[in-house]
C-alpha cells in the first residue's frame, strides 16, 4: 500500500466538562490528539482486530494511521510565546487600533499579571475567566493566566447573555475573572468571585518588572491550556477541556503553523470565544509573528495580513483580488463553497479544514488547488 503525504491520524477520546474535583482527573482520561504515531504500528495492532474491520476501514488505517512521528518545539503554549520574547523582545507582537506592543512589554505585563494572580489564590490547574473583547490586555490577560498555571476560560463580554456568564462561572469552578474596565459593568460577579479589570493593572507601576513568575508547580502538556463553551444549542453550553499538549500538536507543527513567523502579520477576526481565535492568538505569538487586531471592522485587518484564518462566510464577503498580500488563508467552521476556495487559492496557500472543538480546532486540513478534480478535507 503506497503512503499518501501530508496526511497524519489524530484520535482522541472525548470527554465532557466537569466541575472540580472531577475535571482534575488523570491525563490518560482527557481528550489527546496523538501525532506521535509508532513508526511500526502493526506492532501493537491486534492482528485479528485489524482483520475484522471492514475493506475500507483496513485502507483508510493502512493510508492514515501510519504516519512520521513529529513532536511540538514546546509542551506549553506560554512557553514558546516566551521564547519568542526572549529572542525578539524588540519585535510587535500585536496592534490594535493604532496601539502595539513589543514581545518584551507583553511578556512583562503577562509575568506581573501572572504574580498577581498567584496573590489572588490562583494556582496551577485553577480556571480563570476571561470576559472581554479583542483588545491587546486580552492578550496580556491570556498569557498571565497561563504562566500562572491556570486555564484560560473565554467569552466576548457584552455579546454573551448574563445568564450564560453566570453559568460559566458556576460549572467552571471559577473564582476569578478578568475583563476590561468599561465592560466590568456587564460582567456578573457572585459572592466568591474577584474582578480584576486587565487595562487598569496594565496602567499601574509603569516600568515595574518582578521578572519571571514561576508557579506553584510547572505547567505541563496534560494541563488544560482553555476551556470553551459551546452554543448549547441542546441545553445549557457545554466546556470542552482543550490540553496544552493538543495545541501545541496543531499549532507548533505542520500544517497547523500556517506560515506563521517573525515578520509575517496574523489576522485577530474572530471572536475569543471561538475556537479558531486560539488559532490565530496563540499561533501569532508562539511563533514571533505580529497578531493584527479587528476593531469593528474586518477589511482593514484581512486586506493587511499575510495569514487569514475564518470562516468560509467571513471571507466570503471578501475579494481576493484586494487581499494579495495573504500568503497563507485557513477555512473551518463550516462546509467551504469550491467557487471560494478556487477564488482565494489563486493568490495564496489555501486550506480547507474541519474539526469540532473537541479534537481542539480542527483536526483535518488540505492544501486546495483550482486544478484540483475536488475540495476536499
Amino acid at each position: 500500500m503506497s503512503n499518501i503525504p501530508n496526511y497524519e491520524l489524530w484520535s482522541y477520546q472525548p470527554t465532557p466538562f466537569a466541575p472540580k474535583p472531577q475535571a482534575q482527573r488523570p491525563a490518560s482520561h482527557r481528550p489527546e490528539q496523538q501525532p506521535r504515531l509508532a513508526p511500526q504500528p502493526f506492532a501493537r495492532l491486534n492482528r485479528a482486530a485489524f482483520a475484522n474491520l471492514s475493506p475500507i476501514d483496513q485502507i483508510l488505517f493502512q493510508h492514515f494511521g501510519v504516519g512520521r512521528a513529529s513532536a511540538p518545539a514546546y509542551d506549553t503554549m506560554h512557553e514558546a510565546f516566551t521564547a519568542q520574547a526572549i529572542a525578539q523582545p524588540g519585535a510587535i507582537a500585536a496592534e490594535h487600533l493604532g496601539q502595539q506592543i513589543s514581545y518584551g512589554e507583553l511578556n512583562r505585563q503577562a509575568e506581573r499579571l501572572a504574580a498577581h494572580l498567584a496573590t489572588l489564590g490562583v494556582q496551577p490547574g485553577d480556571n480563570v475567566a476571561l470576559f472581554l473583547q479583542r483588545s491587546i490586555p486580552m492578550l496580556v490577560g491570556i498569557m498571565a493566566i497561563l504562566k500562572a498555571g491556570a486555564a484560560y476560560v473565554p467569552q466576548h463580554a457584552g455579546v454573551a447573555p448574563e445568564a450564560q456568564l453566570r453559568h460559566i462561572l458556576a460549572v467552571a469552578n471559577i473564582r476569578v475573572v478578568l475583563t476590561l474596565s468599561h465592560l466590568q459593568e456587564t460582567v456578573p460577579c457572585p459572592d466568591g468571585c474577584l474582578l480584576l479589570c486587565i487595562d487598569e493593572f496594565m496602567a499601574t507601576a509603569d516600568g515595574e518588572s518582578a521578572g519571571p513568575f514561576s508557579p506553584a508547580r510547572p505547567a505541563h502538556r496534560d494541563d488544560n491550556c482553555f476551556i470553551l463553551f459551546t452554543s448549547g444549542t441542546t441545553g445549557p453550553p457545554n466546556g470542552v477541556q482543550v490540553t496544552h499538549g493538543n495545541v501545541a500538536n496543531i499549532i507548533l507543527t505542520e500544517p497547523g503553523r500556517l506560515g506563521m513567523a517573525p515578520g509575517r502579520r496574523v489576522g485577530q477576526i474572530l471572536s475569543i470565544a471561538f475556537d479558531m481565535a486560539a488559532w490565530e492568538i496563540l499561533g501569532s505569538l508562539a511563533h514571533g509573528a505580529t497578531l493584527v487586531i479587528r476593531g469593528k471592522e474586518f477589511a482593514p485587518v484581512i486586506e493587511s495580513v499575510d495569514v487569514i484564518i475564518a470562516t468560509p462566510t467571513i471571507l466570503s464577503g471578501f475579494d481576493a483580488e484586494r487581499c494579495q498580500q495573504a500568503r497563507f488563508v485557513a477555512v473551518a467552521g463550516e462546509p467551504c463553497p469550491r467557487p471560494l476556495a478556487d477564488k482565494w487559492a489563486r493568490f495564496c496557500t489555501f486550506y480547507n479544514a474541519c474539526g469540532p472543538t473537541e479534537t481542539t480546532i480542527v483536526n483535518t486540513m488540505l492544501p486546495h488547488r483550482p486544478d484540483k478534480d475536488r475540495l476536499t478535507i
